[in-house]
Order: structure tokens, then sequence, then C-alpha cells
């Protein structure tokens, strides 16, 4: 199980992360239940040397999911530690500097992969009880419908 951490000397180190928000025709919300913990999350993970955070959540949404999507907005920016210091199952604790966006389905089709146990749609107001308590946040956000980007 994935789980926060609170102490944030014993973090590995800050990693870059982005996250997508995905919603429906109907305003379902996409999540992926992940293979790491078994909690359902949105789907995202670190920015790799070289990438754009643009170029990484479309990577990392097609990986996780089999979708292209295109972004549509910036929700917002997460560091706080008390909500990004993640400790792992292995132990491995990371502070994430994460970048969450809305985006929009252009194509492809739903599958799993070894990060991806399922992938499902849900209301905002069904989400599963064992959702990542980091993304809760990410998701009142970006169901604000804001403009501006929160800063967190």
């Amino acid at each position: 199980m994935i789980t926060l951490e609170r102490d944030p000397t014993r973090a590995l180190g800050i990693r870059p992360a982005v996250s997508a928000v995905i919603f429906d025709r109907r305003r379902r919300l996409l999540l992926q239940q992940r293979s790491d913990g078994g909690q359902w999350g949105l789907p995202g993970g670190s920015v790799e040397i070289g990438e754009s955070v643009k170029d990484a959540v479309q990577r990392e949404v097609h990986e996780e999911t089999g979708l292209v999507v295109a972004v549509r907005r910036l929700v917002g920016v997460y560091s706080e530690p008390a909500l990004q210091l993640v400790r792992y199952p292995d132990g491995n604790i990371w502070h994430y500097v994460s970048m969450s966006f809305e985006c929009i389905v252009r194509g492809g089709e739903l599958q799993t992969c070894d990060e991806t146990l399922a992938l499902e749609y849900f209301s905002l107001r069904r989400l599963p009880s064992t959702l990542l308590a980091h993304h809760r946040v990410r998701i009142r956000d970006a169901s604000t419908r804001r403009i501006a980007p929160f800063v967190r």
C-alpha cells in the first residue's frame, strides 16, 4: 500500500511528476487501480530526463491506459510535503513536485499494463474508498473548473 510519509528527512530525493484528470462525456472520472499497492489514483508518473511535462503526461497516460490524450489545462502544482511525501511498499520515500493536468481523449482504447490492475470511470460522488489521499485534492481542484491553476 502506498502511504504518505511525515518525515521529509527520510526522502531519497525530489521527483518531478505529472498526473492526468480525464473526464468522460458524463463527467465521470477515469481512475487507475495501481499494481504497486492496489489503490486507485489518477494516471501519471515521473517526468523523464529530457522530457517536457506535457510530453510526460501524454506518455504516462498512454502507457497506463492505452489512451491518446491532449492537455486541456493545468489544474495545479502540488509540492506540500504533507501530501507529496510518498512511501512505497518497498520502503522507498520520495518527495514529489507534481503537476496535474486536465486532459481530453483524442484516441486509443482502454487497456491495462504491468502498472495497472484495472481502469474505470467513477462518478465524482462515488469515488473508491481506496483512492490515494494526495489525489483527492487534485480531483477536487479539477472539479472546480477554475481557470487559474492551484498551487499547493
